[in-house]
């Protein structure tokens, strides 16, 4: 019996994510803001050591740096103020992008740190409702991260913030499948895959936030010595086991996060494919390590001075965070 109060949560969820997927269907989107295609660029080589990769890496951050500009260009031309505005904060001179590409939202993976010299890499996963028109919230966890490495522990670090998908927005349909998280995979799982090949070296943790969480589960398997699930709904498996990784996986909620609410089922659809995302990561039976993720909302995992912020850190640079 008690099954059924969630079960008719879960139905309530579908519910309204249709009610209001459908009325926005002819609304304007940010993916209708126009982009020029990027430009062409030369993988990163691994040989020739940091000053060679540093090098070649300055000549990647300068040429993704001029599509930006392009991009904030063509954005202002279409009357998107507040796209172009955020691409001409994105291509500042100290700012440095591995991939950028303005097309249908936005794709982007932006370094925080030396990646040339790195020995420790994060990589952030987003959640729901990142975008490039939202794009300083989703950057300033990354610098507080990198910040909190090197001062706390003065690691030799980098952080990535790797937007590499279109993320959904919050209730909406896309948000309650594992639809875009499938599609993003395989980009996600190219692009550690280069990390690790030009820095064979060094430590590299995925950290997955919210439906982040989903995209870095359905990657597993990457050369990554931790995974990370914090504020997650799921990860469309029963078990860590079932991750298909032999990496360290992590999981942290804080008490005053509303992803604790969402009914951890797995639903078939009429049409194909499944609602909801099953097991809580967080649950013992999961089988995944717990750290202690603090009091915050489903938002504040990585707000400067917090608990979450400094126990992801510690994962990341290797160290035992404090548990759960």
């Amino acid at each position: 019996m008690a099954l059924l109060p969630r079960v008719r949560r879960a139905l309530l969820a579908a519910v309204v994510a249709a009610a209001v997927a459908l009325p926005l269907a002819g609304a304007a989107r940010p993916s209708d803001v126009p982009a020029p295609v990027p430009p062409a660029v030369a993988p990163l080589r691994a040989d020739g050591g940091p000053d060679a990769l540093a090098a070649a890496l300055e000549g990647r951050y300068a040429a993704e740096r001029a599509a930006l500009r392009e991009a904030a260009r063509t954005a202002e031309g279409h009357g998107a103020r507040l796209r172009a505005a955020s691409l001409r904060a994105m291509a500042g001179v100290d700012r440095r992008f591995l991939e950028f590409d303005g097309r249908d939202g936005g794709r982007s993976a932006e370094v925080v740190g030396d990646l040339a010299r790195a020995e420790r890499i994060a990589v952030l996963v987003p959640g729901a409702d990142t975008g490039l028109d939202s794009y300083a919230r989703f950057r300033a966890g990354a610098v507080a991260l990198q910040r909190t490495l090197r001062q706390e522990f003065g690691a030799r670090s980098a952080v990535v913030a790797w937007l590499g998908y279109r993320t959904p927005a919050t209730g909406s349909a896309a948000s309650l499948t594992p639809g875009r998280a499938d599609r993003a995979a395989p980009r996600l799982r190219s692009f550690v895959e280069e990390l690790a090949r030009i820095r064979p070296g060094a430590r590299i943790t995925l950290l997955g936030h919210s439906y982040g969480s989903v995209v870095c589960a359905r990657a597993a398997g990457l050369p990554v010595a931790a995974l990370v699930l914090y504020g997650s709904p799921g990860t469309g498996s029963d078990r860590a086991a079932d991750l298909r990784t032999d990496a360290a996986v992590w999981a942290g909620r804080a008490s005053g996060d509303w992803i604790a609410d969402v009914p951890h089922l797995r639903v078939p659809l009429p049409a194909g494919g499944e609602l909801g995302f099953g097991a809580d990561p967080v649950e013992p039976g999961f089988g995944a390590r717990r750290f202690a993720a603090g009091d915050g909302g489903h938002s504040d995992y990585l707000l400067p001075g917090s608990i979450s912020l400094r126990n992801l850190a510690r994962i990341v640079d290797g160290r035992e965070p404090d548990r759960a």
